[in-house]
């Protein structure tokens, strides 16, 4: 079945299309940029360019598809236009679904909210969800209309909100919002009713209400998340933070604007619960609990300790600005990643990069290096002592320093997970791409997951040092690898 998905470099659209691939459907990516699917690792899929406000584009993109996901929210903008954005969008996707004589299901994710009586205090963000999927009615074709609640994984809105509150703040001060009661669902659910509603035909033409198996309020959540994370957490409530408040209080203390922030706290003052199953008892599956799907969301590996694909879906979802030398910060994980130019090939480049450490040293600052492997020894760590196994090889598992090789793909990736005793994870990471001079292009990116506030007092007050040696690092990398090659010149 060939399928159009709107929004494939969103949140739940790149984590959806390889699993349709997967599942062995023909996918068609719509997007504004082609550029923001380069180098996904999904396999074989389509792209059609255009714009979600241009009929003409779409009506191109829908051709010839059986099935389309509407996955398109606008709410990234400002607080007072996203719900016309909303509806304009969807009418427009709507009558371009109309022309479409081979289309017979349009999948929607949306919101939870409001009960049989109408909820006259739903916010604005949640009625804009649920107008979306009248409008797409409209068209004429089969809509299967998903309504969730809070998604918990990595990169949801509402989970990253829950996420930095509840990591930088030992004690919370509280709206009323928090005795709200909601519905948590993993986003592995989500995923499962999104792909598995096409072999369903009975969830086509309604709206299906999905939630995980916790009905919880959102001091709950927050408690929760701090149970699986072993932090100790407080809470205390107070009458007189407004939406409007709120949002400037998690825009200081999170990564997410305010203007993103208030639609979504205004949210959580509406009730989220599934009160009609039927829907989900079409599809045969039990969702897991609020506890387990944190925990899953958090994970950076597989059970097994080798690489899953989360660095490779957390590169490709970055912008092109933030791929470049920049220190951004998403999804719990602070990244600081810089490039360097070499005129040396890619194979002497990543020859360099696989001598760092042991005898070597680490080329710029060692005596800073040494100095923190001390501190780590003195604190229980490995520090410096272990070297390396070989001084030109390196696999798998090997030790280096207070390191540990966790991935290596000669001549194009190295990424060695940190064994130092730090409050948090870290992975330090090469990549060595050719450039179009016969050189190549080293990127070095240092990622760090904190934990808890100590995490974040960690990190940043270090940024400056961390800044000086890996830009040092990186140069001194370049500069040997030109060196080889020099002496290679002299000597043939």
């Amino acid at each position: 079945m060939l399928i159009l998905v709107t929004g494939a470099t969103g949140y739940v659209g790149g984590r959806l299309v390889p699993l349709l691939i997967e599942a062995g459907h023909q996918v068609r990516c719509f997007v504004r940029d082609p550029r923001r699917l380069e180098g996904r690792p999904w396999g074989d899929y389509e792209i059609a360019q255009g714009s979600v406000e241009d009929e003409e584009s779409l009506v191109r993109a829908l051709e010839g598809c059986e099935a389309a996901y509407y996955l398109i929210h606008s709410m990234s903008g400002t607080v007072e236009d996203f719900e016309e954005r909303d509806r304009c969008y969807a009418q427009t996707f709507a009558r371009a679904a109309a022309r479409c004589a081979s289309l017979k299901r349009i999948v929607y994710l949306g919101g939870l909210g409001g009960n049989a009586n109408g909820d006259k205090e739903m916010s604005a963000h949640l009625r804009s969800r649920q107008e979306v999927g009248s409008l797409l009615v409209e068209s004429g074709k089969l809509v299967t209309e998903f309504r969730a609640a809070v998604i918990v994984g990595s990169g949801s809105a509402s989970f990253e909100m829950i996420r930095y509150l509840t990591e930088r703040l030992p004690v919370m001060i509280c709206p009323r919002w928090v005795r709200t009661r909601c519905q948590p669902i993993a986003i592995r659910d989500v995923l499962h009713y999104l792909v598995d509603t096409l072999k369903v035909e009975a969830s086509a033409g309604r709206i299906i209400e999905i939630g995980g198996q916790d009905v919880l309020t959102y001091a709950d959540v927050m408690r929760g998340y701090a149970h699986v994370r072993r932090l100790r957490r407080w809470l205390i409530m107070v009458p007189v933070l407004t939406p409007r408040l709120s949002s400037y209080w998690v825009d200081f203390v999170t990564p997410l604007p305010a203007a993103l922030a208030r639609p979504l706290i205004e949210g959580l003052r509406t009730e989220v619960v599934v009160r009609d199953r039927s829907g989900m008892d079409l599809f045969g599956f039990q969702p897991i609990g609020f506890e387990h799907a944190v925990d899953l969301a958090l994970k950076r590996l597989a059970a097994d300790g080798q690489d899953s694909s989360w660095f490779d879906a957390y590169y490709f979802g970055l912008s092109r600005h933030q791929q470049q030398d920049v220190l951004v910060e998403n999804e719990g994980m602070i990244v600081e990643r810089r490039t360097q130019e070499s005129a040396a090939s890619p194979e002497r480049a990543f020859d360099q990069v696989k001598r760092l450490g042991g005898p070597e040293g680490w080329l710029y600052a060692d005596a800073l290096w040494s100095l923190r492997g001390a501190i780590d020894h003195l604190f229980g760590g490995p520090g410096m002592r272990r070297g390396r196994r070989s001084l030109s090889d390196l696999r798998v598992g090997d030790a280096l320093d207070f390191w540990r090789v966790e991935e290596i793909r000669p001549p194009e990736l190295l990424r060695l997970r940190a064994e130092m005793r730090v409050p948090g994870r870290a992975w330090l990471q090469f990549e060595v791409c050719p450039d179009e001079k016969g050189g190549s292009t080293i990127t070095q990116t240092a990622f760090f997951e904190p934990h808890g506030l100590a995490g974040w007092l960690y990190w940043y007050p270090l940024y400056p040092i961390h800044r000086l040696i890996f830009a040092g690092l990186l140069r001194k990398v370049a500069q040997r690898a030109e060196a080889a090659k020099s002496e290679d010149k002299v000597a043939s």
